[in-house]
């Protein structure tokens, strides 16, 4: 507890941020020697004003942070600094990287990283798509990171876990304020495998502007970030920017040319961002090339040779996007209980997918 002391207090100061904060710890190699410098020496070395020198040489540590760091070992919590050797290493050369994280389950590198993000408000398409995405990029070693929001966030998560791979949550709030509450227990299953991490003290809030600034973490952790879905106002647009603020690749994931879910995502792919229809389109931009290769995908349970005429009728019918059965039946002018069947051979042979309100998509 007591290393942490002076962490907690360079950072408390007055006018430093994350930014600031690595500037010092570069030029003077810890919070310790930044504290017991002098104003004159904090001013000719560090080139900051006169009153923020003299408010980092009288610092204390702040109020209440012997309770949050109570709490955050009551909890099982981690607190990992800048300078720890399991400090996240792509989140390290950012320009403003937390000063201090904290983690529950445990930080590693040795996996690649891709973020994946999008509306809360997702369409079954959306949160089809990116679970698939996330399921094939974490079969092949690479670990998901994301923001537990509903939604997109949660889907990838999901995906990830399905195939017992490992995914990384970052919140906008402290790590002893779950939010949203609702994914209390997937938090749970992530950080049993992976890590659910947070810049924010522990008994933080999920305040509005927190958001924002956590958005620079999850790309920050990344080789590059897949927008999934999202509207051009969508906040999934914010860790787009960042990512390339960071130098870090941006995908995108296309959606019909008429849903407002996906208007920023197209946007996004007219500004330059790689569209991607197939895993392999994140994998062939990764530094590892070799990774395209790593964990082939297990076969699907059936081929489409051995589903019955019918069947392929109806699959050439289906798309991602889900449609009514009785929509369905009336395009290809069948009895909805042949048609029933017919659906029912196609979700047991794995190529189908149903969804609630008897709808009916192809899966990816």
């Amino acid at each position: 507890m007591e290393r942490l002391l002076p962490w907690f207090t360079l950072a408390g100061v007055r006018g430093i941020g994350p930014h600031l904060f690595k500037r010092l710890l570069e030029t003077f190699g810890s919070p310790e020697t930044v504290l017991a410098s002098g104003p004159l020496m904090l001013r000719s070395r560090a080139g900051i004003s006169e009153p923020l020198a003299r408010a980092i040489a009288s610092a204390k540590p702040p109020e209440g942070v012997r309770a949050n760091l109570a709490a955050a070992h009551a909890a099982g919590v981690r607190i990992v600094t800048f300078n720890d050797a399991d400090y996240p290493v792509l989140l390290r050369q950012i320009p403003d990287p937390p000063p201090l994280l904290y983690a529950l389950g445990e930080l590693s590198d040795a996996a690649p990283a891709i973020a994946m993000v999008g509306a809360r408000s997702a369409t079954e398409y959306g949160l089809n798509t990116g679970r698939d995405l996330a399921s094939h990029l974490a079969r092949r070693g690479i670990t998901v990171v994301s923001g537990l929001a509903l939604g997109i966030d949660t889907a990838v998560h999901l995906g990830a876990l399905d195939v017992e791979g490992r995914t990384v949550a970052v919140l906008g709030s402290g790590l002893g304020h779950i939010y949203p509450p609702e994914n209390r227990r997937l938090a749970r299953r992530i950080a049993d495998t992976g890590a659910v991490v947070s810049e924010l003290p522990m008994s933080a809030g999920p305040d509005a502007h927190h958001f924002p600034r956590r958005n620079r973490i999850i790309s920050g952790m990344s080789l590059g970030t897949v927008v999934v879905e999202a509207s051009r106002r969508s906040g999934a647009l914010i860790t787009a920017r960042m990512a390339l603020d960071q130098n870090r690749e941006v995908f995108a994931v296309p959606g019909s040319i008429g849903s407002l879910k996906s208007a920023g995502s197209h946007h996004l792919i007219h500004q330059g961002a790689k569209l991607v229809a197939r895993v392999e389109d994140i994998l062939e931009e990764l530094p590892d090339a070799s990774l395209a290769g790593d964990c082939a995908d297990p076969p699907v349970k059936a081929s489409t040779a051995a589903i019955s005429t019918d069947g392929q009728t109806v699959l050439a019918a289906l798309d991602a996007y889900p449609v009514h059965i009785d929509v369905l039946a009336r395009k290809l002018q069948l009895p909805a209980g042949s048609l029933a069947g017919t659906l029912l051979e196609l979700e047991l042979a794995g190529v189908v997918l149903q969804w609630p309100g008897k709808r009916f998509a192809r899966k990816p």
